[in-house]
């Protein structure tokens, strides 16, 4: 996904840029970081999450001298990126960081990997010593531009402060348009503090060898029709990239105008309605026997917004044991038979394409094959007879973790609510069982796979979100990594709800530990756990332990009729208890592994 240097190399004020502001005939001096608040100003942005220090104190010092953004402290750099990602995903707008040089930008870096694992719109503003310093080893210095190029889709080193409002109309360009990312621009402390003439904020932006197709081939979309529409067994197999382009509507125009089963990826869920009975669940590693047994199974693939992931298909020479036709559609040609051979690519924006397919089909004569389509169906049905998401419900003395989460699904499906989670058998566990109909409400770490993104990620959508009820569902490991921030939501009134399943395990690793390593469980015990109670009061909040399955209930009952405090919820959940089915490493994604009588 990144950009080369060339690529940004020739600009012109010709193409037309979302929110563009006028540039203004009067030209006044203003200072770098004067001329960084009113790009941002420009650019729309309502909040930047960040964490002072030196290279960045003219900046902070712009940010005192005006009232339209506001600006969160954080406890810590990773959750100044990891809470805008949230913001990002939530809203579908870019989400802005800002952080000091050296340990801040290097702080900064897993919430960065993070948002571009998983294609998040974000500018991180991150300070530099002054240029007559770099490469000086100056005090709390570091190669910004360097250590991020791997994990963003371009970054910047501003050295002249002339250049800062055209950078940053690149970085916004850069980072919400084609396949999304996070982009980086470093500023040194001089370039921040230098007056420079400024005549507004450029228009629009052109850069030569950045032109991301959004158009899918008409031709292309004719034979992806001819095929589909012929097809006996078809599958609609969709990941994060519908959502990514708001394309949530035609997805369910599409599967519902053809009758087609439908899957979701982690990342996808939500762009169809989990209750619908054309959803066959989730797929891949945690996925549905149904899902994962007609990806194998079907004739011909629709894959929208998707990239085949180790995750999703398992073994790559299992999957390619049944032959089937491929259509691929995606704004990023490198995502396109890249671990899978496709047979019919198409190159461009979800929304437009599906948007495209739907007139089509509504234009021509073809119908699907109803006969069949419904043998086909049949036997889908047949294979949804396992009922391979029940659990055991036990004997009542212990929480079952799954039943948690059902429960505040039935509480809160009709309510404005959001849900985030950090990464582990909880995340997979809310994938499960919270049945999301709606797009953009499952906010989860899904190609990085980061701890600690769960309470950041909640406090960016409360913020971007304060009617909406928002839940972290977490577990007692992942949550510490990022429990400072329990602070920032007392300054900012942030009040979130957090579902923590307390299993005094690293749920996930012993998990693997079991099924892999004969049940040798290194390191994944925890020894010394906070009192989790005391801690949320002694941050200011509300704490509850909940020890009872006939407590669960209640306590989130509680939690949510108190609509101004943070609460922590402590489930104390089976220790033992297994995320089913499961791929183990290596299989394909056909065996799995239903319950505890396949170990």
């Amino acid at each position: 996904m990144e950009i080369s240097k060339a690529e940004i190399a020739s600009t012109s004020a010709a193409s037309n840029a979302a929110k563009a502001v006028k540039s203004t005939a009067a030209t006044e001096e203003l200072r770098g970081a004067e001329v960084l608040v009113k790009a941002l100003q420009a650019e729309g942005v309502k909040f930047v999450w960040g964490y002072p220090g030196g290279a960045v104190l003219h900046i902070y010092d712009a940010f005192f001298k005006q009232d339209t953004i506001q600006h969160v402290l954080v406890r810590h750099e990773q959750a100044a990126v990891h809470a805008a990602d949230g913001y990002a995903r939530a809203t579908g707008d870019v989400g802005v960081a800002l952080v000091t040089s050296g340990p801040g930008v290097t702080n900064a870096v897993t919430g960065i990997a993070t948002a571009y694992m998983d294609s998040i719109p974000m500018v991180i503003i991150s300070g530099q010593v002054p240029t007559h310093a770099i490469g000086m080893d100056a005090f709390q210095e570091c190669d910004a531009v360097g250590i991020t190029r791997p994990v963003v889709k371009h970054n910047f080193l501003v050295k002249d402060a002339r250049d800062l409002a055209l950078t940053l109309k690149k970085a916004f360009h850069i980072a919400r348009s084609g396949r999304p990312g996070p982009v980086v621009v470093d500023i040194p402390k001089d370039v921040s503090f230098k007056k420079v003439p400024y005549s507004g904020y450029p228009a629009s932006v052109e850069m030569r060898s950045y032109n991301p197709v959004r158009k899918g081939h008409g031709g292309q979309i004719r034979k992806a029709l001819q095929l589909l529409l012929a097809a006996k067994r078809p599958y609609i197999y969709t990941g994060g990239g519908v959502l990514l382009s708001n394309a949530s509507a035609e997805l369910r125009e599409l599967v519902d105008m053809l009758g087609y089963p439908c899957t979701n990826t982690l990342m996808g869920l939500g762009a169809y309605p989990a209750t619908d009975r054309k959803f066959l669940g989730m797929l891949g590693m945690h996925g549905t026997v149904e899902a994962n047994n007609a990806m194998q199974n079907c004739d011909v693939l629709l894959a929208v917004g998707a990239r085949f992931d180790d995750r999703v298909i398992g073994n790559p020479k299992h999957f390619a044991q049944n032959e089937r036709k491929i259509i691929h559609i995606d704004i990023d040609p490198s995502s396109i038979s890249k671990r899978v051979r496709v047979d019919i690519p198409i190159v461009g924006d979800v929304k437009d394409v599906l948007g495209e397919m739907i007139a089509m089909i509504k234009e021509g004569a073809v119908k699907p094959d109803a006969a069949a389509l419904g043998a086909w169906w049949e036997t889908i049905d047949d294979w949804r007879k396992r009922d391979c998401m029940k659990y055991s419900p036990g004997n009542g003395d212990v929480i079952k973790p799954q039943y948690v989460v059902e429960t505040l699904w039935n509480m809160t499906k009709d309510a404005d609510s959001y849900i985030t989670s950090d990464v582990g058998q909880h995340q997979m566990w809310a994938a499960q069982y919270y049945k999301f109909d709606r797009p953009r409400r499952w906010i989860n770490s899904g190609g990085l796979g980061t701890m600690g993104v769960g309470i950041p990620y909640a406090m960016g959508i409360k913020l971007a979100k304060p009617e909406s009820e928002v839940f972290c569902i977490t577990g007692e490991g992942s949550v510490q990594m990022c429990i400072q921030e329990l602070s920032t939501c007392l300054q900012y009134n942030t009040p979130i709800k957090i579902v923590s399943l307390n299993n005094r395990y690293l749920g996930m690793v012993r998990q693997w530990q079991e099924v892999e390593y004969e049940g040798r469980y290194s390191h994944s015990y925890m020894d010394a756990l906070p009192n989790f109670v005391k801690l949320a009061e002694a941050y200011g909040h509300v704490g509850m332990l909940i020890e009872r399955p006939e407590d669960v209930e209640p306590a989130l009952r509680e939690a949510r009729k108190l609509k101004d405090r943070t609460v922590f919820m402590d489930f104390r959940t089976d220790p033992t208890e297994n995320v089913f089915p499961m791929v183990r490493a290596g299989k394909g994604i056909t065996e799995m592994l239903l319950g505890s009588e396949d170990l």
